[in-house]
């Protein structure tokens, strides 16, 4: 098969997930205190606060430069989110040969989030075992802790259970991406925070103070806003078309901010789709758009589909009408 070809299409992903999304195992152990990990809730609550007044000091003092880099750099890291860690690494829903997968990388240092271990330890989790104690964000618990709150609290010993039997073989046997956990300190520090500030004070004259403020406190908490988003909103609003029973929806405000990343619904249902959605629309799904544009070039391959006879079965059986 040549480089930059489809896939044929796929009706099974390739590792261990459920593929209809109606979870195989509901826990309902006893509920169990987690601690407040109060750490967590002062830095991120101090991140909030100080970028919820950046705008108002630092909007007739930036340069229009500033905000440009702004948006490309946060772009950047939602696609090393979206297009890496989630399509790439934790679904493997395509194939990347490794300049692409170095580029993922840097990228998504650039978002500032968790090691690519851990996220896709905690993806794998949270798809098999959707919505239930198991689940690191579990939007049964409500928007706020589906959002944000669970990073506020230690994991619910049923999270820690169930990450301990996910099967991430895959991803330690990328050389790439074990050199990326044993430097991440490294990589999230330089990508994250001190490359996006120094840029525009280099390059335009943008003073340090400015630059900091936004690049490291307004850009860093939207683009993490914008992310969690997924695990909230587009798990409480839209609609329902492939699977009624589910929680996740499809969501085209989550899609616009997140990347492409709110076809919730569709998602969950068949979670091998390189598309994350039922259509190819690039305008409310840029890292499809970029993900094609790597696959025509040949660094991108192996693109995993659902034939529309699956999906029009699944939605005239399981859809909300």
């Amino acid at each position: 098969m040549a480089p930059n070809s489809k896939s044929a299409l796929l009706e099974e992903p390739k590792f261990d997930q459920p593929i209809t999304a109606v979870y195989e195992e509901k826990i309902t152990k006893p509920k169990v205190e987690q601690p407040i990990i109060w750490r967590n809730v002062i830095a991120i609550s101090l991140f909030h606060l100080v970028a919820l007044v950046t705008p108002f000091y630092c909007w007739s003092r930036c340069k229009y430069n500033t905000i440009f880099w702004g948006i490309m750099i946060g772009s950047l890291g939602g696609f090393g989110v979206t297009g890496g860690v989630h399509r790439l690494w934790a679904h493997r829903s395509y194939s990347a040969k490794w300049p692409l997968r170095l580029i993922l990388l840097l990228c998504y240092s650039i978002a500032g989030q968790n090691s690519v271990l851990n996220w896709v330890r905690d993806h794998r989790v949270h798809h098999k075992f959707s919505e239930t104690d198991a689940d690191p964000h579990n939007s049964q618990r409500g928007f706020f802790f589906a959002h944000v709150g669970w990073l506020f609290l230690r994991k619910h010993p049923l999270v820690i259970e169930k990450g301990r039997t996910v099967d991430m073989s895959d991803v330690m046997a990328d050389p790439l991406v074990m050199f990326h956990e044993k430097h991440f300190i490294w990589f999230k520090l330089i990508m994250c925070f001190i490359v996006p500030t120094l840029v525009p004070c280099y390059f335009w004259g943008e003073p340090f103070f400015i630059s900091f403020l936004i690049m490291n406190f307004l850009r860093y908490i939207l683009a993490l806003n914008f992310t969690w988003a997924v695990n909230s909103a587009a798990h409480i609003w839209g609609n329902k078309p492939f699977d009624g029973r589910i929680m996740p929806a499809e969501n085209r405000v989550v899609s616009f901010l997140a990347l492409g990343e709110g076809w919730h619904n569709y998602h969950h249902v068949f979670p091998w789709d390189y598309k994350t959605a039922e259509l190819g629309l690039y305008s409310a799904n840029w890292t499809t758009l970029v993900i094609d544009w790597f696959a025509w070039m040949g660094w991108a391959y192996d693109l995993k589909t659902v034939s529309p006879a699956v999906i029009n079965a699944r939605v005239k059986r399981t859809g909300d009408g």
